[in-house]
């Protein structure tokens, strides 16, 4: 390693060991160089980097997959460095169009404020607030003049904007690509010349908007432009598809113990040493265990996938509800049983007709599924049952009694108790 600035050999050791860390899992990091420079300032004066990442407040309810780029935040911030957070809730009025085949519908300034403080709560299941600045980008945005914006645009020319594949296709295709949209990179990478950003993380589909940020920091005589570290996208549970939830084929976050757990366990064994790797804390040392373990065969896969698991419930959970959560996997699905403690679920009287409800009704109503077409495909799929009796007629009307036991998919488990009212405080 050649550095710019003489180093002690305990420094040297420091520098490489942070860089180590920082390249678990990076798909690239440019440049590369810039980053070593960076750490090595850092290391002689003790004073920590400024890491940034913007989170696009459409969608504020986070998977597995959203929490590559937060685990990498952690990281930096256990080797002492500072993490910015920007909510975009100036850019979240144009929507990111990253990997839109078409206009994304603006957000109202109420839904950027409300999905903003959901953010805010759920990734500090991760983050170490201590260490993390939280910045919404109207701070400086707003500010901007007309005069100040037409100098922002300036800076780059159409052609370079149509570099992005998703303008490429939209061009290619004919199909509308409007002006403002050409401003979201614009404004997300002025935000890394607002902050002075030193690092800024993202997926490897935010690869444009993240190198705006080097641009536009170089243009308006930053010191140093910032390194971008590029993490790659997770393949969701079908092991083909990004982690989606529109796809069905994602580990939220808030969900319950038990479908958290099963979901894990679902989970193709060829890629759970990604998932080790992209999305929990666990040492590199421990990873490089792991793998070694399950290439001779030391470690069973489906004993990883429990630790795993385990370790997602414990982190968005605790530690009884992960014990738990293993009992009841193991009591559903190791032995095939139906579980002891099943939740009760209450269901309004008013909704039923002489005791019977449409079968997709009712698993709307469990929040067994979002969705009309949702509670439709899983009854084809054989995937309910009501005491152990499958129904597979999507517009069945069925009767059901208290204390009927309904099953959906393998994780989804309710006794039924009919209300005369529900008090949905209490739901």
């Amino acid at each position: 390693m050649e550095t710019n600035h003489p180093l002690s050999k305990e420094q040297q050791r420091e520098v490489e060991r942070q860089i180590s860390i920082i390249r678990r899992g990076a798909a690239e990091i440019i440049p590369e160089d810039a980053l070593t420079q960076k750490i090595v300032t850092s290391v002689l004066s003790g004073k920590p980097l400024k890491v940034k990442l913007g989170l696009d407040p459409s969608s504020p309810d986070i998977h597995v997959g959203h929490t590559v780029v937060l685990h990498k935040l952690r990281q930096f911030q256990d080797l002492g460095h500072e993490v910015q957070l920007i909510i975009g809730d100036f850019t979240g009025r144009i929507g990111d169009p990253t990997g839109k085949s078409e206009t994304r519908k603006q957000l109202s300034e109420e839904d950027v404020k409300r999905n903003a403080a959901t953010y805010e709560k759920q990734v500090y299941k991760i983050l170490d607030p201590k260490r993390t600045k939280f910045h919404f980008n109207s701070t400086w945005l707003e500010k901007m003049d007309f005069q100040d914006v037409m100098q922002l645009a300036a800076n780059v020319t159409v052609a370079r904007m149509l570099e992005r594949d998703d303008f490429a296709k939209r061009y290619k295709n004919s199909q509308p690509i409007h002006i403002h949209e050409f401003f979201y990179p614009l404004m997300q990478g002025y935000d890394s010349v607002a902050l002075e950003s030193d690092i800024e993380i993202g997926g490897t589909d935010q690869t444009f908007n993240v190198l705006m940020g080097r641009t536009l920091q170089g243009v308006f005589g930053c010191k140093d432009s910032q390194v971008a570290v590029l993490m790659p996208l997770m393949e969701g549970l079908d092991g083909v598809q990004k982690m989606s939830k529109s796809l069905g084929n994602y580990i939220g976050i808030d969900e319950s113990p038990n479908e958290m757990f099963g979901k894990t366990m679902s989970i193709p064994d060829e890629l759970m040493i990604k998932y080790y790797e992209l999305s929990t804390n666990i040492s590199n040392d421990e990873l490089l265990k792991l793998k070694q373990g399950l290439h001779s065969g030391d470690i069973h896969p489906r004993d990883a996938k429990i630790q795993l698991a385990k370790y997602y419930v414990r982190m968005f959970h605790n530690e009884q509800a992960a014990e738990q959560a293993e009992e009841h996997f193991i009591t559903v699905f190791q032995k095939r049983l139906i579980p002891e403690n099943i939740e009760e679920r209450h269901v309004n009287n008013e909704l039923l007709e002489q005791g019977k409800i449409s079968i997709c009704k009712l698993l709307i109503e469990l929040g067994f599924v979002s969705s009309n077409s949702e509670a439709k495909r899983s009854v084809v799929q054989g995937a309910v049952k009501i005491n152990g009796i499958k129904i597979l007629d999507p517009y069945d009307q069925v009767k059901i009694n208290n204390g009927d036991i309904i099953q959906s998919g393998k994780r989804k488990f309710a006794k039924l108790v009919i209300a005369e009212h529900i008090d949905t405080n209490q739901m």
